[in-house]
């Protein structure tokens, strides 16, 4: 029997720090349990004493700190459950509660004269608790719309058993005790708990379909022009029809100077004055409107 073994089949007690998991015969009918309690209690008494110990090698030292880790992650996998279906998979769980025994192992001392799990557990359960609030989250809302969402979740499902229905948010608000504003507002928040990758095809097939990224629209250059053309509009309709023919072969065919005092008839020079002084009517016009 390894040493992991023994603590896999204990849960949680909040005096004695383990008991016997759900399923399993009592101590007075079935002295096992009670014998794999001890030997646990034993092989962590002798792997801390190991870890604690200043004269032993470094290597006994980090071989004790393993079998510790490794005889308690069946704790670790007990508190990680109680966070399933909320979106993050259960082995992310794991590898994140691990990181709190690791510190429990750290910082316990065997004078405080307590169970290592019941030191343990606020611990592990703490750092999941804080992956959910700091990593959990595509986008960073306020803590206290994270606690609500939590709420929200935990409240919805005592309700959908209570009434045979999902419950409205002013149902919620009232189990709660909170606004009906705040219920709205952390169900909105959970849109930011997962975010959908732009790469994303719309029938889910990553070899067809379109992106969401095809489907994007862009910034419109143009835009930014608009409301000068539309200004423009009536002022270029004003002008006389050779005025007006000027600046539509010069701007909007392209055309030379030399080119259009060919097609109106008239020298490149005069070409020249008419379209200086037709710009500076319309750029002295516009100037008095926006004044």
């Amino acid at each position: 029997m390894s040493a992991g073994e023994p603590a896999a089949e204990m849960a949680i007690d909040g005096e004695s720090g383990l008991r016997p998991a759900a399923g399993t015969t009592s101590r007075a009918s079935d002295p096992g349990p009670e014998r794999r309690l001890d030997a646990t209690r034993e092989e962590n008494a002798r792997l801390f004493a190991q870890l604690r110990d200043s004269t032993a090698t470094e290597a006994s030292r980090l071989a004790a700190r393993d079998g510790l880790v490794a005889l308690h992650l069946p704790l670790v996998e007990h508190c990680a459950r109680r966070f399933r279906n909320r979106g993050e998979p259960f082995e992310d769980l794991v590898q994140v509660g691990t990181i709190g025994l690791i510190k429990s192992v750290d910082r316990f001392d065997l004078e405080r004269g307590v169970e290592f799990s019941t030191y343990a557990t606020p611990t592990i359960i703490g750092e999941v608790k804080r992956y959910f609030r700091d990593k959990g989250w595509a986008i960073r809302v306020p803590r206290r719309l994270q606690e609500l969402r939590m709420q929200i979740g935990a409240t919805t499902a005592d309700l959908t058993q209570t009434l045979g229905r999902s419950p409205t948010p002013r149902e919620l608000a009232e189990a709660i005790g909170c606004p009906v504003e705040e219920i709205i507002e952390g169900i909105e928040s959970s849109n930011a708990y997962a975010t959908l990758s732009l790469d994303a095809t719309d029938d889910g097939n990553d070899d067809g379909g379109f992106s969401m990224l095809d489907v994007l629209g862009i910034d419109d250059e143009e835009l930014e022009q608009i409301e000068i053309r539309e200004s423009i509009k009536p002022l270029l309709e004003a002008l006389p029809h050779r005025e007006k023919r000027i600046l539509l072969l010069r701007f909007f065919r392209n055309k030379t100077q030399s080119e259009i005092a060919a097609d109106i008839g008239v020298s490149q020079m005069h070409v020249s004055r008419l379209l200086t002084r037709t710009l500076d009517q319309l750029r002295a016009t516009m100037q008095q409107e926006q004044v």
